[in-house]
């Protein structure tokens, strides 16, 4: 039996180490067009690979034969999974690839305002060596507070890292009891990590939960010496808002990598403001990362059409339909369990 796996996109260079872990079970990779709906649309496709294509409800429900959608990446807010589960089609992604890079461009971005390196850089490009007249003075960061919104993987890794800089750790996470651990990080509201923190890092999904959770009275009650780092997703802030907080001055800054939309339109007025840090969504890019990625979302999709149980799934509930009773049986076999877990 061949299998035909439609893929929406691939922004890196090559996708060898798919092709190889698909053609293992039979599979051939068939590449879109663009990731337009109307070329997405595709009715013999038996799985579906996509980063940043929009894999909405239409697609989803033309593709009779679809068994599973795999993410390149973490997120699946571009996937319609309500849609995909009432399908019984199973939806993979790749949770545990790229901490590593997320954490580092983070912890990058709060060194560069802590140092005011774009403004320095400016100055001496302008033959302007002076300390002067700074929107606000270079601080030691060490002391400084860091406040962790999102304490899964990429939360815990990045406060290990800002502690050996000295940071002292707030957090706030729906799934953890406020108290202060043993790591040295202490649990509070969101509204008193607002309050408090120096430096507000969001590491949590875009869910309707998390939609705009930076919000008005998110950005007022922060100092107005703090920082907002965004390398999750863009809908994560209300993105008006967080304008007037910068226009303002409600806070000193901001450091993203991720907007709405999610190509953000060059005539944005927050690429013109003086005090953003803006990057086009590369978190989670090095050489290496792309090879786990790669790999690991094929490797999802591969196992379903084998019939074995993928290492991550994002619709677990789709396994209780009989269609899938098989996957509820089978023994769990990620391909390489070190980058899974955690």
């Amino acid at each position: 039996m061949t299998f035909t796996v439609v893929v929406t996109d691939h922004p890196w260079r090559s996708v060898e180490a798919e092709q190889e872990i698909l053609a293992g079970v039979g599979a051939r990779m068939r590449f879109a067009d663009s990731t337009s709906e109307v070329d997405l649309l595709s009715r013999d496709a038996d799985a579906i690979l996509t980063c940043f294509g929009d894999v909405g409800p239409a697609v989803v429900r033309a593709a009779t034969k679809l068994k599973v959608i795999g993410r390149y990446g973490t997120g699946v807010d571009n996937i319609a999974v309500d849609v995909a589960t009432a399908n019984g089609i199973l939806v993979t992604n790749v949770p545990a690839y790229c901490q590593d890079e997320v954490t580092d461009h983070a912890l990058a971005m709060i060194l560069a305002f802590a140092r005011q390196l774009l403004v320095f850089d400016r100055r001496l490009r302008a033959d302007d060596w002076s300390l002067g007249q700074l929107a606000h003075p270079v601080r030691r960061i060490r002391g400084r507070t860091l406040g962790i919104v999102g304490l899964g993987r990429n939360g815990l890794l990045l406060a290990t890292k800002a502690r050996a800089l000295g940071l002292e750790i707030l957090a706030h996470d729906i799934h953890v009891r406020p108290a202060l651990d043993s790591d040295g990080v202490e649990f509070v509201s969101l509204q008193e990590l607002a309050r408090r923190a120096d430096y507000v890092s969001l590491h949590v999904p875009l869910v309707e939960d998390t939609r705009n959770l930076v919000d008005e009275a998110f950005l007022r009650s922060m100092k107005p010496s703090a920082v907002l780092i965004n390398t999750a997703r863009g809908g994560i802030v209300d993105q008006d808002a967080l304008i007037t907080a910068l226009r303002e001055r409600w806070i000193a800054g901001a450091a993203l990598d991720v907007f709405t939309p999610e190509r953000i339109l060059m005539d944005d007025p927050l690429l013109s403001l003086p005090n953003v840090i803006a990057t086009p969504h590369v978190a989670y890019y090095s050489e290496e990362s792309l090879i786990d990625l790669g790999r690991l979302a094929a490797e999802n999709v591969a196992a379903v059409l084998a019939g074995r149980k993928p290492a991550a799934i994002v619709n677990p509930e789709v396994l209780d339909l009989e269609c899938w009773r098989h996957l509820r049986a089978a023994e769990m076999r990620p391909a390489s369990k070190e980058l899974h877990a955690g």
